[in-house]
């Protein structure tokens, strides 16, 4: 592992491009697959962790395909056996309300794109809760059947997503670091944006403008009191990544 030797590690990663994500739709809960380009992107950051001495000794993700996917692919390019991808729904995406499974640019078309931003972008604000009929489609699917209720709300505000993945932090993250650990991460745009949030204190014109590409792994380490050594992490492939990141910022961001 590169850097400092005892330096406790976070790598954020997510997921490689999901077929919802190609067809440019609202995925949110949506239990996807990856794209060709997906698996793609998950092969080359496990690369880029392999390139940079990187090996995780625990590896978390989302309860989404497009996570465990892309996350039991870095484990298996790295060798990480007997190392299992550990799921936790807090950090599966933000539930994107009624809103999920429509096309982004026809949303943005019909509403204009100062309310698509507020949806897509905003820190407290949510979309328009799902239907009856949205919610018990997902509410009866394996997965959310399995899932605890809370699991599966009616919409999510980006400071909701936060709620959940603190405590998931606070649970799992923060011991494992305090070892000395390192760890994956594999989970969402907006899952992962809150999680910075709680990594380090992000105002929310800072979290608005944070955008995560997929398939690009970003490096946290801590002193000793867990506080991040740079700020916003340290991305392994710095100049790939930022274009990435603009790119997503013109589209709208995640």
């Amino acid at each position: 592992m590169t850097g400092d030797a005892g330096a406790s590690r976070l790598v954020l990663l997510r997921h490689g491009q999901s077929t919802a994500n190609a067809e440019g739709l609202f995925t949110g809960l949506l239990d996807v697959g990856l794209s060709q380009t997906g698996v793609a992107e998950a092969h080359r950051a496990a690369a880029q962790l392999s390139a940079a001495h990187i090996e995780p000794n625990t590896v978390f993700a989302s309860e989404l395909r497009r996570a465990t996917i892309t996350a039991q692919t870095v484990v298996d390019d790295l060798r990480l056996w007997p190392a299992r991808v550990l799921r936790d729904w807090r950090l599966d995406e933000r539930n994107y309300g009624s809103l999920t499974g429509l096309s982004k640019a026809e949303v943005r078309a019909e509403y204009g794109d100062a309310q698509f931003l507020r949806w897509r972008r905003s820190v407290s604000g949510a979309p328009p809760p799902m239907t009856d009929a949205q919610y018990e489609t997902l509410a009866g699917s394996p997965l959310f059947g399995r899932l605890p209720a809370e699991a599966l709300t009616r919409t999510e505000s980006l400071t909701d997503v936060q709620v959940r993945v603190r405590a998931f932090f606070a649970q799992h993250l923060v011991p494992l670091l305090r070892a000395g650990g390192c760890v994956l991460v594999v989970a969402h745009g907006n899952s992962l944006r809150a999680l910075c949030g709680v990594l380090e204190p992000l105002d929310d014109t800072e979290l608005e403008r944070l955008n995560i590409p997929t398939g690009y792994p970003l490096v946290y380490s801590f002193d000793e009191t867990l506080r991040v050594r740079t700020r916003t992490g340290t991305y392994l492939n710095t100049e790939s990544a930022h274009a990435a990141a603009e790119l997503l910022a013109h589209e709208g961001g995640t």
